[in-house]
């Protein structure tokens, strides 16, 4: 639907409904926009015949794995740039699905069939299960003559389990039209057991013709990228987009992924219901449940995340044996709106107001108790926003950024406060969202340097997001003068690699010094450690 045509049928169906009924009648945007549209067992026709070209140009994924399952994911998009991947608009196709022990399949131990619906945009979400803990496994699909490349997961070990260490990968904000995924490539030759994708997969911004800051000379993109996502079938196809790109597919072959969204998966900065645009929330939730639905859509998900129109439970909790518990927040779907209007502002009555929340009361309530219940050695935030204040003037009062965790205080408070009470010594936040690598202690007062450390945070920078970026960022002498329990500061893109094990947990910064030229050189830019039980960074 054109984006005219869809805002007046938006307006029109508002007005048919009435604002109260509409907002508070359950999915009232799957209803409008979706409830028709969901694939009919019955009506469904296995098309082999539509396959006439290789299917799988957007690659595999695995996520979310457990001790005995892992989600394997595929879409199949013969002509992925184009509206529908260039395959029927109805129909199904059958997919078969193999898992082995070994990458060339001569040990296979679970294998079985899928079906990717076109009104699920042929996408394909298998929950494998019966595997074996603490195992590393190689998967593939099938459709007609078509086979996909191969991709590699792995299980986590049984949750009482004993494990010396793991080794993840912290990633976030890879805006396609500001460069090249070297930094991806470079990931996916680590050795990980898994990566935690913590926002900003995709921006609905426009993306030109020379695919922006990539500055194509050998290919022209569709026009259809080069407009503000708006509708499902622009998300559809934006993810398309991002998903061509052999350096995500190789990341994501390479290991399973964990991931939470942040804003622009949807739109900039959104708050709940409240867009950037203060557009009337009734508008805004029909884009807001075709983003949840194209999202879930891309994503190694399992069928409880899928959306009922604007709602999407998104958070989670896993766990790597005893030695890590991860709470996978969204920091975004259940927010009040920012402070004073957003951006970088003074702190006041309105920010400071104890009803404030950042996680939705609900969320909090799972975190919490999450936290009580723990045994594990590492208790570790994957979320979205910085965590830790920031203040960018030496001022005694200076202003916050009123999108993060700063703007929420009494959110973060409650937290902190969840955390002392639950006796937990090693809580670790990991972080996106800002584009730059910090590494900061979390202090129970940060306006006093000799407080309690209560944990760390990790704060990984973009994959490509602000261009190239610099090392020592124009504000980086305030920023670290301003604010002494920030250990580490770099403006280069890049990702994060953490290592927890008994004794401590470890973050190696990298950066590669271009984005907008392929094929940039790796480099460890600093690297840190928390010991168990003494939490605060010391540089290695």
């Amino acid at each position: 639907m054109a984006h005219a045509a869809h805002q007046q049928a938006i307006r029109a169906a508002a007005a048919h409904l009435g604002r109260r009924r509409f907002l508070t009648v359950t999915g009232a945007a799957a209803a409008l926009a979706f409830s028709t549209n969901l694939p009919s067992a019955q009506a469904a026709q296995v098309r082999t015949d539509a396959l006439t070209e290789d299917p799988f140009t957007l690659g595999v994924a695995s996520g979310d794995p457990l001790p005995d399952a892992v989600v394997l994911w595929t879409r199949l998009a013969p002509r992925a740039y184009e509206p529908g991947n260039g395959l029927p608009e109805e129909g199904a196709v059958r997919v078969e699905w193999q898992i082995a022990r070994d990458e060339h399949f001569s040990r296979v131990v679970a294998r079985g069939t899928a079906t990717a619906h076109a009104e699920f945009n042929y996408t394909v979400h298998v929950d494998a299960k019966g595997l074996e803990p603490d195992r590393v496994y190689w998967y593939r699909f099938r459709a007609g003559k078509w086979t996909s490349p191969v991709g590699r997961t792995r299980t986590t070990p049984s949750h009482g389990a004993k494990i010396r260490d793991m080794r993840f990968g912290l990633v976030s904000c890879q805006a396609y039209h500001d460069g090249y995924y070297t930094a991806l490539r470079h990931l996916a030759g680590e050795d990980l057991d898994a990566v935690f994708h913590v926002g900003d997969y995709q921006y609905e911004y426009a993306v030109s013709a020379v695919g922006g800051a990539r500055n194509y000379t050998d290919r022209t993109l569709p026009a259809h990228f080069n407009t503000e996502t708006m509708t499902l079938g622009d998300y559809r196809l934006r993810y398309a987009l991002y998903k061509s790109d052999p350096d995500l597919q190789a990341a994501h072959a390479a290991f399973p992924w964990f991931v939470t969204w942040d804003d622009h998966e949807t739109e900039n900065n959104y708050a709940g219901d409240v867009d950037d645009n203060n557009d009337p929330p009734e508008e805004f939730l029909i884009r807001r449940a075709a983003a949840y639905r194209a999202y879930w859509e891309n994503m190694p998900l399992r069928m409880p995340q899928q959306p009922d129109g604007p709602d999407m439970r998104l958070y989670r909790r896993f766990h790597y044996g005893r030695l890590a518990q991860f709470d996978i927040l969204d920091t975004r779907q259940y927010r009040s709106n920012q402070a004073y209007g957003d951006g970088w502002q003074y702190p006041g009555p309105e920010s400071e107001d104890p009803s404030r929340t950042l996680t939705g009361a609900t969320q909090e309530r799972w975190l919490l108790d999450g936290f009580r219940r723990s045994t594990a050695t590492w208790n570790v935030l994957p979320q979205q926003v910085t965590f830790s204040q920031r203040k960018n003037t030496t001022a005694d009062r200076s202003k916050l950024s009123m999108d993060a965790w700063d703007g929420y205080p009494a959110s973060r408070s409650r937290v902190l406060a969840g955390v002392e009470q639950a006796g937990i010594e090693n809580f670790v936040v990991l972080t996106g969202d800002v584009h730059v690598h910090y590494a900061l202690d979390i202090k129970k007062d940060f306006n006093n340097p000799s407080s309690p450390t209560l944990g760390v945070e990790f704060v990984g920078t973009s994959i490509t997001s602000g261009k190239d970026g610099a090392d020592k960022p124009a504000n980086w002498s305030t920023m670290t003068t301003a604010n002494p329990h920030m250990k580490f500061y770099n403006g280069r893109r890049g990702y994060v690699t953490v290592t927890l094990d008994g004794d401590q947990a470890r973050a190696d910064y990298k950066t590669v010094s271009a984005v907008t030229t392929p094929g940039a050189p790796l480099t460890t830019a600093a690297s840190f450690v928390s010991e168990a039980g003494n939490p605060g960074l010391q540089q290695v």
